[in-house]
């Protein structure tokens, strides 16, 4: 297959496996979603479920998150990575939010990346989820994907989120986003597949015989 006929198999593919894409982080609102990718970092969105519940009943809007003492968002996030940067983050954004944006999470990447702990991966995810816009997220799962289906070098996220930009139509970019993170977990996971065991892996390149070296994201 040349690139542009895998492209259309996957995206055929992963529509069939996964008609509905449900956003993984539990959330209510903009901001909620947007505390919960800033928590994703080096975190499942398993165990990020597991503590928004309590971090949003001390605070589900930005300036009672700001009003909350640093350690006290540590303390409940402390289960995941990272957790001293992400309290300082989140009570940091949170006050910035309610300063320069009347207490709403911007609708623009420049803005939203303006803010601490809020990069374009972080962004991409807000933009597309919480509003609707077109982007393509690239996290571990898709930059791996992307180079085990041949459809980047994987030099860097920016590469890749480049390349598949180009390849699948942009009304599809949301959407896809989240096939490819649900497609890596169940069945091209990093350990069960190494480029030669899945269905995609394996229609695309029926003829791999050595597992396929990736760059890390």
């Amino acid at each position: 297959m040349k690139k542009r006929e895998r492209a259309e198999f996957i995206q055929r593919h992963l529509q069939q496996l996964y008609p509905e894409t449900p956003i993984p982080l539990e959330h209510r609102d903009p901001y909620t979603l947007l505390i919960a990718v800033v928590l994703s970092a080096q975190s499942t969105d398993k165990k990020v479920n597991e503590v928004t519940p309590t971090l949003f009943a001390l605070a589900d809007q930005p300036a009672a998150m700001a009003r909350l003492p640093v350690g006290k968002i540590q303390a409940v996030i402390q289960p995941l990575g990272l957790a001293p940067q992400k309290a300082k983050a989140i009570s940091e954004l949170s006050r910035l939010l309610v300063e320069r944006f009347d207490g709403r999470v911007p609708e623009n990447f420049e803005d939203l990346e303006s803010l601490p702990g809020v990069g374009h991966k972080t962004a991409s995810v807000v933009m597309s989820q919480a509003f609707g816009q077109p982007a393509f997220p690239v996290d571990t799962h898709i930059h791996r994907l992307a180079q085990r289906w041949g459809l980047s070098s994987g030099r860097n996220v920016t590469q890749t989120e480049h390349d598949l930009k180009r390849l699948f139509p942009q009304d599809a970019w949301n959407r896809l986003h989240l096939q490819i993170i649900f497609y890596g977990r169940e069945h091209c996971t990093a350990r069960g597949c190494d480029g030669t065991v899945c269905e995609i892996c394996r229609t695309c390149f029926p003829g791999r015989k050595k597992p396929v070296a990736v760059n890390k994201a």
